[in-house]
């Protein structure tokens, strides 16, 4: 009987089977070959591939194994910080969506034998908080990001600044206080026992409006001074706070307003950054190498982390994960579009390149801050236009 037709039933079906997550007691990580049955699996074992494999692993097996660990740890890390960031969560459901990834790195070749091994592990070297419930084992990712780091640290001076102002106006309030006070001697009340000459007689009570004793007008009077002290003193310090010279022009509100919002979208970034109609790279060489280096425009955004890639040269499409890709950075004159910050989305004119601090200049050139030239730009925040 002749070799199976591409189209035959037996053909569809193998290719049906091949498809999606097999046997992992199938799957051999040096060949990186699966296999969908015993049999299969124990041919591949026999063959002279696989046999030549298990030499060059014999002669430094420490070195394919570090190999595997390391691929493992990073892929397990990555998802997890842009999976679920630095929330607390169980660590078989991150692994489950690890290894939903056909490609991925499986554990049998690594120098962690269970999950829970790794787990410790990583709370030991610090890259995760790890604590055991009666659930299982829970896991937190640690974000060491350098631009995390320093946002962190401005809130936490930010803080400190608003608790140091505010202990100078209480200060400077109790200052008024006690000055307003000096020389003024409070009356203590004196209290007297109830006595009534005539048993039969009533104990009656008069209460006049506006009747009050010195105490009463004295604390009274007090309280409004504070009040008005409180006033003049927030008023004082928001101005002497803004650290702007006097003779500087007083902006009105809705200035105000634009630079707030303009200065919280500068500083306000996000961890993906793929856009429609740009010009990408593929620098991934688990596709046989075969498009290592090859340039192709973003067709469709998925998840907002990944894409799918028509090649420019050959026309085929690929579906690619966003670190899969990088920016191009055309040559000055040309169009790009801004892919992170404040001004994401905008389309801009790429004005020079700053080759030693990986930067960019442009010129923003649709939006309403048309017109306006922003300088330091990262190479990985703008990609040339289709």
């Amino acid at each position: 009987m002749g070799k199976s037709d591409f189209l035959s039933p037996k053909a569809i079906s193998n290719r049906i089977k091949s498809k999606g997550l097999q046997k992992l007691r199938w799957y051999c990580q040096m060949c990186q070959k699966q296999c969908r049955d015993e049999n299969g699996f124990k041919c591949h074992c026999m063959s002279q591939s696989h046999q030549r494999q298990l030499l060059l692993a014999a002669e430094n097996p420490q070195q394919f194994m570090g190999y595997f660990s390391e691929e493992f740890r990073r892929d397990f890390l990555e998802l997890l910080r842009r999976r679920f960031g630095t929330r607390r969560v169980h660590n078989n459901v991150v692994y489950n969506e690890y290894i939903s990834h056909r490609e991925h790195i499986h554990m049998n070749a690594t120098q962690w034998e269970t999950l829970t091994d790794f787990t410790k592990w990583l709370g030991r070297e610090g890259l995760c908080r790890v604590d055991e419930t009666p659930k299982g084992w829970y896991i937190q990712y640690i974000d060491r990001d350098p631009e995390t780091i320093r946002r962190q640290q401005e809130q936490k001076g930010k803080k400190k600044q608003d608790l140091d102002d505010e202990e100078k106006t209480a200060k400077l309030v109790e200052q008024q206080v006690r000055r307003g006070l000096e020389g003024k001697e409070l009356k203590m009340p004196v209290y007297t026992e109830l006595s009534r000459e005539n048993k039969d007689e009533k104990v009656t009570f008069k209460l006049k409006k506006g009747a009050s004793t010195s105490v009463a007008a004295s604390s009274q009077t007090s309280v409004l001074a504070l009040k008005m002290v409180e006033g003049a003193v927030k008023r004082t310090g928001a101005a002497h706070c803004s650290g702007q010279p006097k003779k500087k022009m007083k902006k009105s509100a809705l200035d105000e307003i634009m630079e707030l919002e303009e200065e919280k979208k500068r500083t306000s970034r996000t961890d993906y950054w793929l856009q429609r109609d740009i010009i990408v790279k593929i620098v991934t060489k688990k596709l046989e190498g075969k498009y290592h280096k090859k340039k192709g425009v973003v067709k469709e955004v998925i998840d907002k982390y990944a894409a799918i890639v028509k090649v420019i040269d050959s026309g085929d499409k690929l579906k690619l994960d966003q670190t899969h890709l990088e920016t191009v950075i055309p040559a000055p004159g040309k169009k790009v579009l801004v892919l992170n910050g404040g001004y994401r989305g905008n389309e801009a004119i790429l004005e020079s390149i700053n080759e030693k601090r990986f930067s960019v200049t442009i010129t923003i050139n649709s939006g309403p801050l048309k017109g306006r030239r922003v300088e330091d730009i990262q190479y990985e925040d703008v990609s040339k236009l289709a």
